[in-house]
């Protein structure tokens, strides 16, 4: 009976390590398009990547598009071409551990680098003497509080914000509800190196899936873009250093939402109230009471989800060109 046992772990030993090292998928035609047409920089010796489009002429709008977690500045593929007939430059980076972007590990990521990501490549494009405008989603509504509060306490090498547009970010811990890999990830117990290897697509197209509305699902294509962009350069190695940033709203709760009720820069929220992680009502009306009067809140079809820009790219996009055009 034991060496029964033990035959069958001498088959399986090497079935579970060619299983754990199986390589990245091959980006798809889409995906490689948009990568071409990117370019890197680098912050402190790492390979950020970032796209950079010229857009409308006559204008010197600039605006900034910050992604969310798991995923990538392709998140903003469905709104990039509008975007780039309203303002004079669209840029997105991804941040350090996402998609095209190094993936150091180990590494100690958090919300105070990706912000001095931003900084830093908003420098390398010449852009430090400009006002922007900020759209953000997601981990990405973290990260450009901070960037608010460094601007607001006028920090050198700060960005001059002309305007800010959150969508669907857990910005107040206490209406923040992770889902379950992400709470066990979060505190990198000695779960998170086996769970990170053992996440597979199934496991990740039900995940994300759950987050979309059950109207406004992705399609298969974009869902393996989604897993493809996490794998490249073995992504879901660092997902357990990276959920760290959940621990980070709650220590800095009061520096970032002080930021936001507390600034004088033009605010607006575009809201998907269906979302599990910030669910509606308590998120909206928690934002709505914390947030100054004139700050100004969209809240789209009762069917849209955690990913607005994906799932209702035109309401997304008239929710914002209203709220540019309000100021």
């Amino acid at each position: 009976m034991r060496e029964w046992w033990i035959h069958v772990g001498l088959i399986c030993i090497p079935l579970v390590a060619v299983y754990l090292h199986i390589p990245p998928p091959q980006l798809s035609p889409a995906l490689q398009k948009w990568h071409s047409a990117g370019q890197v920089f680098y912050f402190r010796g790492r390979k950020v990547f970032y796209r950079d489009s010229y857009g409308a002429l006559g204008s010197s709008d600039v605006v900034i598009l910050l992604h969310g977690f798991p995923t990538s500045s392709y998140d903003w593929n469905k709104i990039w071409e509008p975007l780039t007939q309203r303002f004079h430059r669209v840029v997105a980076p991804d941040f350090l551990g996402f998609g095209f972007s190094e993936k150091p590990r180990p590494h100690k990521y958090s919300i105070f680098e990706q912000a001095s990501v931003v900084e830093a490549l908003v420098v390398h494009l010449g852009l430090i003497n400009q006002r922007v405008n900020v759209v953000s989603h997601d981990y990405g509504d973290t990260v450009a509080l901070e960037l608010l509060y460094r601007s607001e306490q006028n920090r050198t090498g700060h960005l001059t914000l002309n305007s800010l547009c959150l969508s669907n970010g857990g910005i107040f811990p206490e209406t923040h509800y992770p889902r379950l890999l992400q709470t066990l990830l979060k505190d990198s117990s000695f779960l998170a190196p086996v769970l990170t290897r053992l996440t597979n697509y199934m496991m990740f197209q039900k995940g994300i899936g759950e987050v979309f509305g059950p109207y406004t699902q992705p399609t298969d294509a974009e869902f393996w873009d989604m897993w493809t962009g996490l794998r490249y350069n073995d992504g879901n190695l660092v997902l357990d250093s990276i959920l760290r940033y959940i621990n980070q709203r709650l220590k800095h709760r009061e520096r970032w939402v002080g930021a936001l009720t507390s600034t004088l820069v033009p605010l607006h929220m575009i809201y998907g109230p269906l979302d599990p992680v910030n669910p509606h009502p308590q998120f909206i009306r928690l934002y709505q009471k914390k947030l100054p009067k004139w700050s100004t809140v969209t809240i789209l079809d009762e069917h849209i989800s955690h990913y607005p820009q994906l799932e209702d790219p035109t309401g997304f996009l008239n929710a914002y060109f209203n709220f540019i055009h309000s100021f």
